[in-house]
């Protein structure tokens, strides 16, 4: 089995996967989608970050037809195909808590530093200037933090804030639990209009693109102060540079950018450059040893589970089931289309081959259903052929026995069953 790590990976997870029996490629940079497409040539197992796009395109590639899941070692997946991946029978895992702390750190650290100004004092002090003053220098205490999106690190965020005395308050379009003392405000207007800090902590979702413009930053109080640790297309950085400069923004503090290089050492350009009271950072909310170790050690966890016994406990795109250890020897996984008679089909197919299911795990999500059977013998290459011959299939998987793992496309694409 062939693992391709792309975009730096912390090498824990090179040597989980090598203890798991794979073959791993490492390459330092993000690839483009041409790159990416010849570089998948026989991989089973890819494992990027943010900077690398798995478009429809790569995954229908004849080059990615071995590809059996992606493990994102990130918190986000936008930048994956995500249903193209289901259709393809590509599971996709990622690290959704793994590096949430880092992030909370960050950002808390950067709200203290625009209230007291350090970023422009430590610039004069470097110039052997000394201004010693109290000017425009506030604490934190007493302060409102508005946070957009109360999700894993919204909410943890929250929680540090209030340990410092901060009030907060928090918008977002789902339900959730306030935690602490935190209040949940019913519309953004009303947030911009209370808050005196604004923290950003929302998905990659499309909708979101240009969540925060002109007429949003005009709404903030005067002299706020505002994050962006999310995603960089939430925010029209023009927009933010002139409020800037305008001093209706007093502070900003961005790590995530519309348009970033695809490597280190690349030129960075942007309209925040240059600005007082204005801290840039190059995509490193999660990037510490300790999340970068613990999602290393996590998604490949994930991905090596998946390929051993057809665990897909967490996966964004899969139905995800909690497999018990196998009561038999051998394993079929069967992914397909959820629609009706798919299940009758397969397992009086089963019957048909003379296989005998001890145990069956089902699982639906959306258009997808995902069941794995645990059998009392190896399935031979004839069984798993005839397996994938049940309409609405989209990939089985057979594990266990001399044999290994053994995967079959479904003879039915699955575009032609969403038709």
């Amino acid at each position: 089995m062939k693992a391709l790590l792309l975009e730096n990976i912390n090498p824990l997870a090179t040597e989980v996967l090598e203890a798991n029996g794979f073959e791993v490629t490492n390459v330092k940079g993000a690839l483009d989608e041409d790159e990416l497409i010849a570089a998948l040539d026989g991989v089973d197992v890819l494992g990027i970050r943010s900077k690398t796009h798995v478009t429809s395109r790569v995954l229908q590639s004849p080059q990615a037809s071995n590809l059996l899941t992606i493990g994102a070692y990130c918190i986000g997946t936008n930048q994956i195909d995500l249903i193209t991946a289901a259709d393809r029978g590509v599971t996709v895992f990622n690290a959704p808590y793994s590096n949430t702390r880092s992030v909370v750190e960050l950002a808390f650290a950067e709200i203290i530093a625009m209230a007291r100004r350090l970023t422009v004092q430590d610039s004069d002090m470097h110039k052997q200037v000394w201004n010693k003053s109290a000017l425009h220098s506030h604490e934190v205490r007493g302060r409102t933090l508005g946070i957009v999106g109360y999700g894993n690190i919204g909410s943890q965020l929250s929680v540090i804030a209030e340990m410092f005395g901060m009030r907060v308050l928090f918008f977002d379009i789902a339900e959730k639990l306030a935690l602490g003392n935190a209040e949940r405000v019913s519309t953004l207007d009303e947030l911009l209009r209370r808050a005196e800090v604004i923290s950003l902590h929302v998905d990659g979702r499309a909708s979101n693109k240009d969540l925060f413009g002109a007429a949003e930053f005009a709404a903030m109080r005067p002299r706020s102060l505002f994050l962006n640790l999310c995603r960089g297309h939430v925010v029209d950085v023009d927009a933010l540079a002139d409020a800037i400069k305008s001093g209706h923004i007093a502070g900003a503090a961005v790590d995530v950018f519309p348009q970033e290089p695809k490597s280190s050492g690349e030129p960075f350009v942007s309209p925040l450059v240059g600005l007082p009271n204005v801290i840039l950072t190059p995509h490193i909310g999660g990037s510490t040893m300790e999340a970068q170790h613990n999602i290393a050690e996590f998604v490949s966890g994930k991905v090596s589970n998946y390929v051993a016994r057809g665990a897909t406990e967490m996966s964004v795109n899969i139905p995800s089931v909690t497999l018990s250890e196998s009561l038999g020897q051998f394993r079929v996984a069967h992914l397909h289309k959820n629609i009706p008679g798919v299940m009758a089909a397969l397992n009086k197919t089963f019957g048909e081959l003379g296989v005998n299911i001890s145990t069956q795990v089902l699982g639906t999500w959306g258009d997808t259903g995902y069941v794995v059977s645990d059998v009392s013998a190896e399935v031979s290459d004839d069984v798993l052929d005839t397996l994938s011959t049940v309409p609405g299939t989209v990939r089985v998987l057979s594990f266990g026995g001399p044999n290994g793992l053994r995967s079959r496309r479904g003879s039915i694409p699955a575009s032609a069953l969403a038709q």
